[in-house]
């Protein structure tokens, strides 16, 4: 079983270098910089620090993008030629694979967000810039396992990738969606705000709270810990786990 996730996982890696994926990593960094440094150029005072964050948010926004885009191209890929078919006529189970192609994405992952990191090592201190990238990686592995349990589902790149879209949107703002039922809705005017209030404390116990993910606070202030990274990794294997399971339940179900 081991083995056949390894081949999967090494075909998954020549495929993104097949199709220049880190080709299109190196352009987006060097987009960020050419940001980064037009930025330095525009501003008066604090120019490392709105520097650093600008390329921070930039870098994670494109890692989240580029990253999905691939898994879900790729495995829609994989429906319309029917290579799926292909492997699971062979002796391998479905839930290897899963994992197989799910452990591919995840060294690409993985390179992404070192590249990616280490750009920021012209602005910050090198503590600060490995948990940012520790950060980015679980982020990505969420998004990951988000973009197999939507392309599952929908099997086309626009609906999958809308799907993905929503859920990271939505999982970064939850926080700040909460902060405003705070307020007006703690003293209802109608009878329909009780019901928002519930909802969307709700979807903020369903949600990843990736607002507390990837902070550029940690970039501009240096005020990242230990105790951050310990709660996004146990956010990262909850929500990690709970999404493989889903989508291996949906693909057992399905008849291929």
């Amino acid at each position: 079983m081991m083995k056949q996730i390894f081949t999967l996982a090494t075909l998954v890696t020549l495929e993104a270098l097949r199709t220049r994926f880190f080709f299109v990593i190196i352009l987006w960094l060097l987009t960020g910089f050419g940001l980064a440094l037009f930025i330095g150029q525009i501003t008066v005072i604090e120019t490392t620090a709105y520097q650093s964050s600008l390329l921070a948010a930039f870098l994670r926004l494109s890692a989240v993008y580029v990253v999905s885009l691939f898994v879900i191209t790729s495995m829609v890929h994989e429906f319309h030629d029917k290579s799926i078919y292909l492997w699971l006529s062979l002796s391998i189970h479905r839930a290897t694979y899963f994992l197989g192609k799910f452990s591919g994405f995840m060294v690409i992952a993985f390179i992404t967000a070192i590249l990616f990191g280490s750009a920021l090592l012209l602005f910050v201190p090198y503590l600060q810039v490995g948990l940012w990238t520790l950060s980015l990686l679980c982020e990505l592995f969420i998004i990951i396992a988000v973009s197999l349990l939507c392309v599952l589902t929908f099997h086309h790149t626009v609906q999958a990738f809308s799907a993905v879209l929503g859920f990271y949107i939505l999982a970064r703002s939850i926080g700040a969606m909460q902060l405003m039922t705070q307020g007006p809705l703690n003293n209802p005017q109608s009878w329909i705000d009780p019901f928002i209030y519930g909802f969307i404390n709700l979807l903020a116990m369903l949600l990843p709270n990736l607002d507390r993910f990837t902070q550029s606070q940690w970039i501009i202030s240096h005020t990242g810990s230990m105790d951050n990274l310990l709660e996004m990794i146990i956010q990262t294997i909850i929500y990690v786990i709970l999404l493989i399971a889903m989508s291996l339940f949906d693909l057992y179900r399905k008849n291929l």
